[in-house]
């Protein structure tokens, strides 16, 4: 990975209409592919985030939109190639319902189509357009993220409010991914090091019994 240090791939859901691409954190309106480079901990990330680009309009994604190929990886899942960690940001329109209900029809197909049915997916839920009157609370909204193990943000494409709050949370949830993974290879290396270990000192236990039990038969053939 040249110029980088780890590849993220941000994955954007929700109905149409409900803001994600015309977001400044996602970037122009019309463009459903954006990169962004980031520092966490001293390490480069490149990050590329990936819209529906209006699919959604017709529930056509498939498989096709989470799966990796050739590089271009369309995936919500954490693949072990390549260094890439995968999030979802789920957005919907505060001031529309059913933009909010229907989150768990997405997060259906999420399951359905991403490798581990999207258990180690970095999952977001953003409530947009809150310069607007809003017909599903705050509370609601946390109350539903929580269930889903996800993190909140509210922002507003409009006034640009919540935006780095959204970016803040991504950074640090990745700093957290981080340090797990730290944590399970410190893990990994010494469980392997106390079998080796075990297994060195069962081998060197059975040959000082073998060498016993000859040195006794000599000893009694004399």
């Amino acid at each position: 990975m040249d110029g980088y240090d780890h590849l993220f791939k941000l994955l954007l859901i929700g109905d149409a209409g409900v803001g994600k691409s015309s977001c400044a954190w996602w970037g122009e309106p019309g463009v459903d592919f954006k990169v962004k480079m980031m520092q966490v901990d001293g390490k480069k990330i490149k990050m590329t985030i990936w819209d529906t680009a209006g699919q959604e309009r017709f529930r056509t994604l498939t498989s096709s939109y989470y799966r990796g190929a050739q590089g271009i990886v369309l995936v919500v899942g954490l693949s072990h190639m390549c260094g890439i960690v995968s999030y979802l940001a789920a957005v919907y329109d505060v001031a529309r319902r059913d933009t909010f209900e229907n989150l768990d029809l997405w997060l259906q197909e999420v399951e359905v189509y991403s490798p581990a049915g999207g258990r180690d997916v970095v999952k977001l839920l953003v409530g947009n357009k809150i310069d607007k009157e809003r017909v599903v609370s705050r509370r609601e909204a946390e109350d539903w993220a929580r269930s889903k193990g996800m993190l909140f943000v509210e922002s507003s494409a409009k006034t640009k409010i919540g935006i780095q709050q959204v970016f803040n949370e991504v950074v640090q949830k990745t700093q957290g991914f981080f340090k797990k993974r730290r944590g399970e290879r410190v893990a990994k290396q010494l469980g392997e090091r106390k079998r080796n270990k075990k297994e060195k000192w069962k081998e060197l236990t059975m040959d000082v019994n073998k060498r016993d039990k000859t040195f006794r038969q000599k000893e009694s053939e004399k």
